[in-house]
This record gives structure tokens, C-alpha cells and sequence, in this order.
């Protein structure tokens, strides 16, 4: 049969790229119940339904992508794999592997959709769930490009594939978008059998086509650097309609389940431990100017320590050699005032009264249960006891030398401020797109001058907002937007207080000695953007709150603003010892971000060159540059 034979090629075109995806002529593996592939009876919803489902990621892939890549580069983690210029071939095998097949199955549903059309053999929402199956096309192309760079935009629908470049495959997909939203009938109903096979929308149209408007302004915006005439067309074309995501209820999201499958939360292994990351506490510390004392219980007020206090001077056992401004030192408490979601996201190391404390690894209670650590000497001598209980701290990452092995503080689960446990258990639904982005997405194109529906200072707040209604902290937006409060990376909330900051004058204890002194404390230089000469303007603020608001399901795009604006700001590994995976940062220039200071991208897996030497060969000629972690995309702002 001719749509038989279709879906067979499909699936030797996995074999052909050297990858072994389940060839989709097996019907009882692909398709939720059928019991003989006849034309008539595959159907489009099942490809759709298998498609995004297993795009949630199963443990497997979810820690090697979602943790141990994205939420690293996102900086949403301290893990030493990408910031640090480390990958693994066989995580990014397993992962082009596993896409590969993602974007098979959404192939296969416009295929069988066409040939249905063709044939007249129809559903009156068949043409609507092809539209559907482009718009999620969209996105895994969007999500794979980004990972990788050039991709094949026909690698997937029964051709040996040509190689496209980054630039071919943005076009590709907003042109797609655009097209799969004109072609949507919104008043088309579906059955609740086919329904009930659209995970995250239920098939309601009008929910997909603000998503596919949504995702255009993404994707639009993604160009903003390298083609600014562009993304400014497509992104006022899509935005111009009013429908794309505006509110919480809106979201693209799914639901997770326990268990070992594609739905089984992407952060639910036990062994990571989904530490609070230097980069995000920085942006969140003072930020607001929410007191810790209104945040928190009164039994927790003894442990906030006061607003311009650095904490305990550790400098023979905390690195210095980082722009992380708060290098050398630990924080003996809690901050004067901190972001509110800050203590709904990561729970306080010790508060174990707190029902989103998190206690994995569940066969090692000791590791959370232990606050207690030592700081040694060269000879193992303890030189203090640090007692981590109801302290808030985010160690840098990177190679801490011998500060680091006489250390026991720093990499310590139960020192650290680590994810609430809803994130972890399966429970809760994984995001792909929230109403806030597109907020920030129209704040960020009402500062270029575009054609928007609302200001720059209406969509922002309305970001924020939105974003605290999600985390359950509303009662605090009003006084949080007006604030004029810096963070330790020198941005402050209040649109119109455009002020850059000043140095000011911080406390410490010697930890040592207990001697008490100050210290003149530096807001740091980010020589990614603006030369570094700018902390506080209306972009830096715009993507300091996106950043924070797309904790934790969005560490993707995190990595791929920074990538396109070097914002928000991003501190350096340390480099106590060299970096093997990063030669080029050094002790000797670290202070001056370089953007190959951060990675840019992932490698492509060696079966890719081994079994397709040509397709790869065409990628690289498209990438214009070595398969390297630091080779920029055609996107990024260093272009």
C-alpha cells in the first residue's frame, strides 16, 4: 500500500543517518491501539500523540539533555559539563537519536494527513491536526537547530537528506508557522477519543494557534541580532492577530507522571541534585527589595543576616578566580532581601519542616540530612566546622584546585539550596512555552522600536506578574515592580529607574579570625554587552526577569538568549586549575568575558560523520566553522 510503503521509507531513512529509531511500519509500537496497518485505519492523532509525548523526554534522555546539557549551558544548574566545554558523544548520540525519531513521527502525521486529504478520505478535523503536526514540527526543528546548528529540513520525510543551514531552517519554520495558522479552522471540534490524545491542548485549536503565533515571536526574535529587518516582519506578523499566549491558562504544558517513561519528570533522577546556580542567585539576591522577613516564617528571622553583609572572608578555601562577584566568600544565613520566588523554587538547606524539601537521593539521607561540613588543611586538619543549616549559597563551578579538596562545604548536598521536591517527583507539568515569555518577548520588541500591541513597560510588568501568579507569590508584584533595589549583578526591577549602579561598601567576618571588616564591592562588567558600560537598562532588566521566570522548564532558551545577547550576566568557571575542555579561559584573563568564555553549541554525534560523511561535511560548511562547542550559530549575537 502506498501510505505503508511511505511510512517504511521514513523509518529506513533513521537507518540511512546511522541512527536506529523504531521503524514506523511497526503499528503496535507507534500507534495507540490499532491491530492491522491498513491506510484507513493509521491515524494522523496517533503520530501527533507519540510525537509529543516522547518529546517529554524519558529519564534516559532527560538527564543527559534536559540536566546535564541544557540546565548547564542555561545556567538553571551547577553541573561541569558545557560551561566548562564538556561533552559527551554518547549523550549527544542518544539525543540526535532520540529527536530524530521525534521528528519522524511528526513527518509521518503530515504525510498520512496529506495522503488522507488526497484520497478523500477525511475526518472534518483532519486538515487541522496536519496543521497541528507542523506547528509541533516547528518547534523539535527549533529545538534541534539550537542544539546542533544546521540540520536537514527534509531529513525526515523519506529522503537521503541535504544538510540546511541554520539561516534556511529558521526560514523553513516561520514560514510554517505562519502558513499552519492560516490554514486552521478554530471552529472545528474533535471527538473526546481523538482529544484525549493531544497532551497538551485537548485539541483545541485556538490553543494551538496561539502557540504557533507564540512560537513565531520566539523564533522571530531569535533573529534579532543577525537579521534585525527579519525578525522585526515576522514577529510584528505574528504578534499582529492578538492571539498567542497571554495568560497561565494558555500555557503549553504537560503533565508528568511517575514511573520509567517519556512522561516521568525530566528532573525525577535522584542522583542529580539540582543545585541553585551562582548565576541565578545573583540575579535574585536584593532583587525587588522583598525583606527574607516578610518572605518567611518567624521561627527563620534569627538566621537573616543584614543587607550589606557579604558573609564570612573564605578565601584559602573558596575560589576567587571567577567574575562571580561574590567570589571567596560563604554566606553564614539568609539575604536581607531576596526575589520571592527565589524560596518557593529552592528550599533552604536544614529548614526540614519545609514540605518541598527534597531528600534524594532517597537511599542516602545523610547526604540532604548532614548540614555540618569541614574546611581542612593541607594535612586533613579541620580548620573550621561550617554548619550549612538555614545558609543560602551557590557555589562557581569550575576547577577549584586545592581550595577545592580541602573543601567539603561546597559540593555538599545538604550545604546547598537545592530544587523543590515538586519539581523532582513526577507530579507537576512540564512547560514549553508560558505566558510570560511572550510578555518579554513584546517588552524586548516594544525597546527596538516594533510594532507591538502594547509598551515595553506594560508587557514587562505583565511578564512579572504572570509569572509570580505561577509561583503563588502575587501578594508581593505591586511593591516588587516598583522597587529600585540592585541585584549583585546591578539590575534592578523598576522600569523607569534606569540608574546604573554605584560600588558600595559591604561587611564580612574574617572567617579565620572573627575579625570584622569591609570591603569595597564591585557590581560586575559584563564585556558581552554594551562593553560591559551597562547594568540597568531596559533590555538588561527585560532578560533579567524572562531568565527568572523561566525557572525551571525552560533552560533552553535561557542558554539561547545568552547566546544571542550575552544577557543576563553569566559568570566564569573558576580556573584554580586549567580547564582541559576550555584552554582558552585562564587565571590570567578571566576577568574579561570573551564570548568563547560560554558554550555555543553541541558537537554532532560521530556516528554522523562515519555513516553520513557528506550530510556532515555539508553541516559544517553551513556551521562556517570547527564541530566545536564554541563555534557560534548563524543566530548568535557574536555574529
Amino acid at each position: 500500500m502506498k501510505l505503508i510503503k511511505k511510512i517504511r521509507k521514513t523509518g529506513l531513512l533513521m537507518t540511512i543517518l546511522g541512527i536506529s529509531v523504531i521503524s514506523c511500519s511497526d503499528f503496535e509500537e507507534i500507534n495507540v491501539n490499532p491491530t492491522a496497518a491498513t491506510a484507513d485505519q493509521v491515524q494522523v492523532e496517533y503520530f501527533i500523540n507519540n510525537s509529543i509525548v516522547s518529546a517529554q523526554q524519558d529519564p534516559h534522555i532527560a538527564e543527559r539533555v534536559f540536566v546535564l546539557y541544557w540546565k548547564a549551558a542555561g545556567r538553571m544548574d551547577r553541573i561541569n559539563s558545557l560551561p566548562v566545554g564538556y561533552t559527551s558523544d554518547g549523550w549527544s548520540s542518544d539525543y540526535f537519536n532520540y529527536i530524530s525519531g521525534w521528528l519522524n513521527h511528526a513527518n509521518t502525521a503530515v504525510q498520512i494527513a496529506n495522503e488522507k486529504i488526497e484520497n478523500g478520505n477525511v475526518q472534518p478535523y483532519t486538515n487541522n491536526l496536519k496543521q497541528v503536526a507542523r506547528i509541533w514540527r516547528s518547534y523539535l526543528m527549533s529545538e534541534m537547530s539550537d542544539n546542533f546548528g544546521p540540520i536537514a529540513i527534509n531529513g525526515f520525510q523519506g529522503e537521503n537528506p541535504d544538510f540546511n543551514s541554520v539561516q534556511e531552517v529558521y526560514y523553513y519554520m516561520l514560514d510554517e508557522l505562519d502558513d499552519a495558522v492560516a490554514s486552521m479552522d478554530e471552529g472545528v471540534m474533535v471527538p473526546s477519543n481523538v482529544s484525549s490524545l493531544d497532551p497538551a491542548y485537548g485539541y483545541d485549536f485556538e490553543l494551538w494557534t496561539a502557540y504557533a503565533n507564540s512560537l513565531r515571536m520566539r523564533l522571530a526574535m531569535r533573529l534579532s541580532e543577525v537579521e534585525p529587518g527579519k525578525a522585526k516582519e515576522e514577529f510584528e506578523d505574528a504578534v499582529s492577530s492578538g492571539s498567542f499566549i497571554s495568560s497561565l491558562d494558555m500555557n503549553f504544558k504537560v503533565a508528568e507522571k511517575p514511573g520509567w517513561d517519556a512522561l516521568t519528570g525530566v528532573m525525577s533522577r535522584e542522583w542529580n541534585m539540582q543545585y541553585l546556580s551562582p548565576t541565578l542567585n545573583n540575579l535574585m539576591i536584593g532583587l525587588g527589595g522583598i525583606s527574607s522577613e516578610e518572605l518567611l516564617e518567624e521561627n527563620l528571622h534569627q538566621y537573616i543576616k543584614p543587607e550589606n553583609y557579604l558573609g564570612l572572608k573564605l578565601e584559602d578555601h573558596f575560589t576567587t578566580l571567577t567574575t562571580n562577584p561574590t567570589a571567596g566568600f560563604w554566606l553564614d544565613g539568609l539575604p536581607a532581601e531576596i526575589d520571592p520566588r527565589a524560596y518557593e523554587a529552592y528550599i533552604i538547606p536544614g529548614n526540614f519542616d519545609d514540605p518541598q524539601m527534597n531528600r534524594y537521593p532517597s537511599w542516602d539521607l545523610n547526604a540532604t540530612g548532614n548540614t555540618v561540613r569541614n574546611l581542612v588543611d593541607d594535612q586533613g586538619n579541620i580548620v573550621r566546622e561550617i554548619d550549612a543549616a538555614f545558609t543560602w549559597n551557590a557555589p562557581t563551578i569550575g576547577s577549584w584546585g586545592e581550595k577545592g579538596s580541602k573543601n567539603q562545604v561546597y559540593g555538599w548536598p545538604g550545604a546547598i539550596p537545592r530544587l523543590a521536591h515538586k519539581f523532582r517527583n513526577s507530579t507537576s507539568e512540564r512547560i514549553f512555552f508560558g505566558s510570560w515569555e511572550s510578555h518579554f518577548l513584546i517588552a524586548e520588541a516594544a525597546i527596538r522600536g516594533w510594532n507591538v500591541p502594547m509598551d515595553g513597560k506594560t508587557a514587562y510588568e505583565e511578564g512579572i506578574r504572570q509569572s509570580m501568579e505561577y509561583w503563588g507569590v502575587s501578594q508581593f508584584a505591586t511593591d516588587y515592580i516598583s522597587s529600585e533595589e540592585y541585584n549583585l549583578a546591578g539590575t534592578s526591577v523598576n522600569w523607569d529607574h534606569i540608574v546604573e549602579p554605584s560600588d558600595v561598601s559591604m561587611n564580612f567576618v574574617d572567617g579565620y579570625t572573627g575579625t570584622e571588616g569591609s570591603v569595597n564591592y564591585e557590581y560586575p562588567d559584563n564585556h558581552l554587552y554594551m562593553d560591559g558600560t551597562v547594568k540597568n537598562d531596559h533590555l538588561t532588566k527585560v532578560i533579567t526577569q524572562k531568565f527568572i521566570a523561566q525557572v525551571p522548564w525552560l533552560p533552553l532558551e535561557t542558554w539561547s538568549d545568552h547566546r544571542r545577547l550575552g544577557l543576563p550576566y553569566f559568570e566564569t568557571p573558576a580556573v584554580e586549575n586549567p580547564l582541559s575542555d576550555m584552554p582558552q579561559l585562564t587565571s590570567s584573563n578571566f576577568t574579561e568575558l570573551q564570548w568563547n568564555f560560554f558554550p555555543q553549541r553541541l558537537r554532532y554525534p560521530s556516528n554522523l560523520a562515519n555513516n553520513v560523511p557528506e550530510g556532515y561535511q555539508q553541516a559544517l560548511n553551513h556551521l562556517g566553522g570547527d564541530d566545536s562547542v564554541f563555534t557560534p550559530l548563524w543566530w548568535a549575537g557574536q555574529n
